[in-house]
C-alpha cells in the first residue's frame, strides 16, 4: 500500500523540539505579594519551586529544595490542596518555621506537577522568613 506526502504529514504529530504535548501540560496562576496574577505553564514532573523560579516569580527558596528551610513556602487554592499528597513529617517540621502559616501551606519544593492540578492557584505569603540573611535571595546553580 502507498501513501503520498501529503498524507503522511497529516497524521504525523506536529512538535517542534521546544513544543510540550498537551497530555504533559500543566497551566498554573501565580499570585504574586502585591496581588499581580501571572500564569505560567509546566509539565506533569516539575516541580513547582523550580517552575515559579525559571520564570523569576519572586519566590526564594534558600535550602535549594533540599527540605531545610521554610523560604518557599506559598498557599494553595484549598480544591487542589485536598488533590496533594500528605506533607512528610520534614516538611510539617519546616513549615512550623514559616510565617503567615495557613492550613493550606506548603512548601512549594515539594510539590510535582500532575495532571489534576492543571488550574491550580499558588499565592505567595506577604513575607517569608530567612534564617540565613533576610532580605537575599540566592540565584540558581
Amino acid at each position: 500500500m502507498f501513501c503520498t506526502l501529503s498524507q503522511t504529514l497529516i497524521s504525523e504529530p506536529k512538535f517542534n523540539e521546544n513544543s510540550t504535548p498537551a497530555s504533559k501540560t500543566v497551566n498554573v496562576r501565580f499570585v504574586d505579594r502585591n496581588g499581580n496574577i501571572r500564569h505560567l505553564e509546566g509539565e506533569v514532573g516539575d516541580n513547582l519551586m523550580v517552575l515559579a523560579r525559571r520564570h523569576n516569580i519572586e519566590i526564594e527558596g534558600a535550602c535549594e529544595g533540599s527540605l531545610a528551610c521554610s523560604t518557599c513556602h506559598v498557599y494553595i487554592d484549598q480544591k487542589f490542596y485536598d488533590l496533594l499528597p500528605p506533607a512528610s513529617e520534614g516538611e510539617e517540621d519546616m513549615l512550623d518555621l514559616a510565617v503567615f502559616l495557613q492550613e493550606n501551606s506548603r512548601l512549594s519544593c515539594q510539590i510535582m506537577l500532575t495532571k489534576q492540578l492543571n488550574g491550580m492557584t499558588i499565592t505567595l505569603p506577604k513575607a517569608t522568613r530567612n534564617f540565613y540573611v533576610d532580605g537575599h535571595i540566592p540565584q540558581p546553580h
